[in-house]
């Protein structure tokens, strides 16, 4: 399993040299996002994805062909390597995840966030955790438990994410769980990744993406 991390507000890349490695999808998504901070932000990560994948195709990152499952997941399409990826972006880190193969047995989800201070964790794990874990969270201590929040939203993410169905569906009949496990892909925040076979995390690799390959 390999990890990327890409700085999303870094100046020395010129988000209208990046917005150019874009497919016809992500510039028009991109022109959509009225806030320019919030816009850059995005090309950035988009135009990063590609240049890590045409690292392992080898091929122009432009020329990279992405298909879409029902809930907007992105695949290779057409690709001569077999290879499942997944993006996660929050606050200024995208954290792009790789790994060899196909199929439903070889697919990834990955899930980054940047851990802030909110006033309605609580709320949102009544909302979207099942109860047993619920009750688990209120049982931490104070202090503890806003890490212990990420670290739950983090694994539903990365699951809901790994098969492609989103948040809001429920899991396909027949269908198990996949491994979770945690990093700390950068001070400040936690990442999951799910996938039903994981290394452990101890052989993981963890790449930086330089600007400089931005040809």
């Amino acid at each position: 399993l390999h990890l990327w991390r890409i700085r999303t507000v870094d100046d020395s890349a010129d988000p209208a040299r990046c917005v150019v490695l874009l497919g016809e999808r992500q510039r028009a998504r991109a022109q959509k996002i009225r806030l320019d901070a919030v816009r850059e932000r995005y090309i950035r990560a988009q135009a990063g994805l590609r240049l890590i994948l045409a690292r392992y195709l080898h091929t122009p990152p432009q020329a990279i062909d992405f298909g879409y499952g029902p809930a907007g997941k992105p695949s290779l399409h057409g690709a001569l390597h077999t290879l499942s990826f997944n993006l996660s972006t929050s606050g200024d880190l995208a954290l792009v995840g790789l790994s060899a193969g196909s199929g439903p047995e070889s697919e990834l989800g990955v899930d980054c966030e940047w851990i802030r201070p909110r006033m309605d964790h609580q709320a949102i794990a009544v909302r979207m955790f099942a109860p047993e874990r619920v009750q688990e969270l209120a049982a931490i201590p104070e202090p503890e438990r806003l890490n212990a929040f990420y670290r739950a939203w983090t694994a539903l993410e990365a699951d809901a994410k790994a098969d492609g169905r989103g948040l809001f569906r429920p899991r396909p009949p027949g269908t198990c769980r996949p491994m979770i496990a945690h990093c700390i892909p950068e001070t400040g925040y936690v990442a999951a990744v799910a996938r039903a076979d994981l290394p452990p995390v101890s052989d993981w690799l963890t790449f930086d993406l330089h600007w400089i390959d931005l040809t």
